[in-house]
């Protein structure tokens, strides 16, 4: 099996992508800015399944308990929904909703889940977002669900306190979810781009540019990044990184 290369595809046409993420990686951000090219798809979290019904609902499609009834013709009309003008798609998805797309695909099953996804959405490159800061991404994702605050817009529900346990839980399933993504780009002959949170914020142009060659299309010379995202780090957050640290190096000497 040929395995997908992060490099520019050598086409004429461009290809689409899916931005393979965990929580708090920056990928809500990441998403607005690629969308505010005109020229990248329009990527959302399509495919989360807690969103499928409001989405199914969105493109007049017909829908039982907690799932479309035509998965299929769901499929394709994300396609529709999230690709630019010029033909890019583009989405995001987190691990947990990679197996609910490909089953639901329902179309004969090919040789790997990305020949599947590729059958029914078009030539795809896969970027995957991390955070280098690990023990800043549990804090951030724990903090967020205590609040309900994610992203701008949201409202603060409750007040927040240091749950280091639920921290350290956290730690591990951002481990486990890179770690199975991963092993999903090798079962599937992938060579994902790997962009990260820290790279994204420093410098947001870069990374839109990046995603722009993989796919093969140019930026406009006139875009600029937005600057509607707001880094939700504060004071808190680097406290509960500490108690964090701290309790990270107690398990490990344990």
């Amino acid at each position: 099996m040929t395995a997908l290369m992060a490099g520019r595809p050598d086409v004429d046409e461009p290809w689409g992508y899916i931005l393979c993420a965990t929580p708090r990686t920056g990928s809500t951000y990441l998403c607005s800015l690629l969308a505010s090219t005109g020229v990248l798809g329009r990527p959302e979290s399509y495919f989360r399944e807690q969103d499928e019904v409001a989405w199914a609902t969105r493109f007049g499609l017909e829908t039982e308990g907690h799932r479309v009834q035509d998965h299929p013709c769901f499929v394709d009309a994300v396609r529709e929904a999230a690709s630019t003008e010029n033909g890019v798609f583009g989405s995001r998805i987190m691990w947990g909703s990679i197996e609910r797309l490909v089953e639901g695909i329902g179309r004969e099953r090919l040789v790997s889940d990305s020949a599947t996804l590729q059958a029914a959405l078009g030539r795809l490159a896969f970027v995957h977002l991390v955070r280098d800061d690990v023990v800043g991404q549990a804090v951030s994702w724990a903090r967020a669900e205590q609040s309900g605050y994610w992203q701008q817009g949201d409202v603060v529900r409750s007040a927040v306190a240091p749950d280091v346990a639920r921290m350290l839980g956290l730690v591990e399933t951002i481990e486990d979810h890179n770690g199975s993504w991963q092993a999903w780009f090798t079962a599937n002959a992938i060579t994902p781009c790997v962009l990260t949170y820290e790279a994204l914020t420093s410098d947001p142009r870069a990374t839109v540019t990046t995603i722009a060659d993989l796919v093969g299309v140019t930026v406009p010379p006139a875009w600029r990044p937005g600057t509607a995202h707001h880094r939700q780090a504060d004071q808190v957050n680097a406290d509960w990184s500490d108690l964090l640290r701290s309790a990270l190096e107690t398990r490990d000497r344990s």
